[in-house]
């Protein structure tokens, strides 16, 4: 069997497949009499959905949301949230020659080995397809953490590098706005532009680029998480690589808390307006797996997309080695469409955890 389902007190249930009638999820946990801005989750799918430039992949969803339960009159019950979102371009036969033949950088031959089945069509279970109602549960969370009581909470995450083009924003956060101006969602013109010629040349080569992410998250006040087992840093990265092509995650406000000695990376505790937090903040916003009021950075790691064109060698399922080219619609490189799955699993994973102690 697998886990589709993530989450202690906010529990997001994943359902569907690529090429499926539609792909959906169950949020569970959600406080009841919350009022919910439909426009904003709809904002949320726009930014993740496929056919969005030259730079994505082909495949047209218009990524509507429908809602089938757990929401009355605009206000959420406390039942469990179903979204539903169809599959209205899906292309299942570009994938028949992938029935019985193993992609490189896929799974493929790892669920058929595990389970004794598997949907071959553009990775089934397995797509990034399946990711499109995670965004609408994260929007849901983050109208939440917008909101709550002790002070608004935001999410930000831009694409800091594609492949070896680096942007130099790691210790200001831009705005959303800033964000996407860029058509690849890195704020930083100059790095834009080069990011845009990198996916475009990969595209032309049947090849693909990864890269990272930078995330922000704003107004944590200090101690959320735990010494123990529920660590915030712990939980953040735990729903980071549960997300498609996601290889790694590094805290701090950039990557080289590694190369310092403690006496450069020891953050300095103060009392400002009111509140803890520290005078600099090196470890990112996290100390002991608990949040230290300043804001909480860190970056995640993507590989590049594993379907390409370009000629490769695999074997089928008699294990003979065979030469493929993928067919199908696929990005030549996901972090711009990732932008929005990564802030929205944050907000789930942070709104959890504030569940802990609410």
């Amino acid at each position: 069997m697998s886990s589709n389902s993530i989450g202690k007190n906010l529990v997001l249930t994943s359902f569907g497949e690529s090429h499926g009638p539609a792909v959906g999820c169950v949020l569970d946990g959600f406080p009841s009499g919350f009022k919910i801005d439909f426009e904003k989750i709809q904002s949320q799918l726009n930014r993740r959905r496929p056919g969005q430039s030259a730079l994505t992949t082909e495949r047209k969803e218009d990524d509507q949301f429908e809602i089938l339960s757990g929401i009355f009159e605009g206000k959420t019950l406390g039942t469990p949230i179903t979204v539903v979102i169809a599959n209205k371009d899906s292309n299942p036969k570009d994938y028949e020659n992938l029935k019985n033949t193993y992609r490189p950088g896929h799974a493929d031959v790892l669920w058929q080995t595990k389970m004794g089945h598997r949907d071959h069509r553009g990775g089934g279970r397995s797509s990034a397809r399946i990711t499109a109602p995670w965004v609408a549960a994260g929007a849901l969370a983050e109208q939440f953490l917008s909101e709550f009581k002790e002070g608004p909470i935001t999410v930000t995450a831009w694409v800091q590098q594609v492949h070896n083009v680096t942007s130099n924003h790691s210790h200001k956060v831009p705005s959303r706005e800033d964000i996407d101006k860029s058509i690849v969602r890195c704020p930083n013109p100059q790095a834009s532009l080069q990011i845009e010629k990198a996916i475009l040349q990969a595209k032309e080569e049947g090849d693909s680029l990864g890269g990272s992410i930078r995330v922000a998250i704003q107004g944590v006040k200090a101690g959320l998480g735990s010494p123990i087992f529920r660590k915030l840093n712990a939980i953040l990265s735990y729903y980071m690589l549960n997300i498609n092509a996601v290889k790694g995650i590094y805290f701090g406000e950039d990557n080289e808390t590694h190369k310092r000695k403690g006496s450069e990376n020891n953050d300095t505790w103060i009392h400002e307006d009111g509140a803890i937090k520290t005078q600099t903040n090196h470890a990112g916003g996290i100390v002991g797996g608990m949040s230290s009021g300043s804001d909480i950075l860190f970056e995640v790691f993507f590989k590049p997309t594993s379907s390409i064109s370009k000629e490769q060698q695999t074997i089928n399922s008699t294990g003979e080695s065979v030469p493929l080219k993928v067919d199908g619609r696929h990005d030549p490189c996901v972090l711009p469409r990732a932008v929005p799955i990564v802030e929205s699993m944050c907000a789930l994973a942070i709104m959890d955890l504030i569940l802990d102690k609410n």
